[in-house]
């Protein structure tokens, strides 16, 4: 978290960076009481193509580390 504060001799800005760390503790929130996220028709195509991308690559890594083990022939 950044703070800008002005100073009093020559109206210079001047940040001050605070460290997460040592941030005042903010309140988090309950994932359980949110409910499902509002998505548009194009994020869901994106996470469904995101999702067949990542199970294709799966696949083949797993054919992969089966021919370098001898396990399927070619």
């Amino acid at each position: 978290m950044a703070t800008m504060v002005k100073t009093k001799k020559n109206e210079e800005r001047c940040f001050y960076v605070v460290h997460p760390l040592d941030d005042v503790a903010e309140e988090k929130f309950d994932a359980e009481n949110l409910g499902p996220m509002p998505m548009t028709r194009s994020v869901k195509w994106s996470l469904m193509a995101l999702r067949g991308y990542l199970v294709t690559m799966g696949v083949l890594v797993a054919y992969h580390v089966l021919c370098v083990a001898g396990v399927i022939g070619h």
